[in-house]
């Protein structure tokens, strides 16, 4: 049998993309292409395990009409899930794609408030989905308190689950040391974590070693933008350069790069391989504007160009 993955998002958002001929200011923007996708990052990371066949269930919070609107997406692109109800509206995030200068503008609320009771509804719901690995992707919503994934963590590796954590600031400074088998942050957020610039790829293979020897996490994974990505682990640190493909977007980007890589380690191949089926995801990603989902075919070609058969 796979291993079972869940993924959990407390601040989903319901992501329109559009066109425009172009972005100016005051003027009014006429946008066209408009697309709708279910997203927040435990949900695209879903929609990539599911595209890549695995056993993934999604548990995310959703609220008002905008709630509504998700949960029915989530439907359309067949992505299980366990919704857990709460009484503010799910937020909606605009990426806006101009056309004349070839740039992305991306437009992201902070969310709804969560009370108490929602809150604890949705650590209860994560809990009961009992999977092999656990996946906590995203920011927290108004109303959590920053310990929210540090608990969370804590229980599921009481019972043995793998617990990957990707979220930034106090939220993941919070978070480590509390059994995560895997943490991915961006160079950016990686930066912030550890409070100082890491230009030098040495420099930021050494902070991410640094963070697996004292024990803030089993595995620590970083992505680069342009210059690709890393994995630091016990047995030391791999790199994996850009893969050269034309870039379009990058909404879903890191979370398509984590989805793949948490399949390939969940299933048991090696660091360099599993940071392999990452980068491949994560650069199948950002040939398209919009909301990342990338095929499985597009991947597992991108894949090849970097472990040949």
């Amino acid at each position: 049998m796979p291993p079972r993955i869940v993924t959990l998002t407390l601040n989903p958002t319901v992501d329109v993309a559009c066109d425009a001929s172009g972005v100016q200011t005051v003027h009014k923007v006429r946008t066209f292409s408009e697309t709708y996708d279910p997203g927040g990052g435990g949900v695209n990371v879903a929609r990539v395990l599911h595209e890549l066949g695995a056993d993934v269930t999604a548990v995310v919070s959703c609220g008002g009409v905008s709630g509504q609107l998700l949960e029915e997406l989530l439907a359309e692109a067949d992505i299980p899930c366990r919704v857990v109800h709460i009484a503010d509206r799910t937020r909606i995030c605009m990426t806006v794609h101009d056309l004349a200068v070839e740039q992305e503008y991306r437009f992201v609320p902070e969310g709804p408030l969560l009370s108490d009771a929602e809150w604890h509804a949705a650590l209860a719901a994560a809990e009961e989905s009992d999977p092999d690995w656990l996946i906590a992707s995203g920011s927290l919503p108004r109303g959590v308190p920053e310990d929210f994934y540090a608990r969370l963590a804590r229980a599921a590796a009481a019972k043995g689950q793998q617990v990957v954590l990707d979220t930034s600031g106090p939220a993941l400074r919070a978070a480590l040391g509390s059994g995560l088998a895997l943490i991915k942050p961006s160079l950016g957020e990686f930066e912030m974590l550890i409070g100082r610039t890491l230009r030098e790829p040495a420099a930021q293979e050494a902070a991410a070693l640094d963070l697996v020897r004292t024990g803030a996490a089993e595995q620590v994974a970083v992505t680069l933008g342009r210059d690709g990505a890393l994995l630091a682990t016990a047995e030391g640190v791999w790199r994996q350069p850009p893969i050269e493909v034309p870039v379009r977007g990058a909404v879903g980007a890191g979370d398509s790069f984590l989805a793949a890589m948490v399949q390939a380690l969940a299933r048991g191949d090696r660091p360099a391989e599993a940071l392999a089926w990452g980068s491949a995801a994560g650069a199948a990603a950002v040939t398209s504007t919009g909301t990342a989902h990338p095929s499985r075919g597009q991947i597992e070609a991108l894949f090849r160009r970097l472990v040949p058969a």
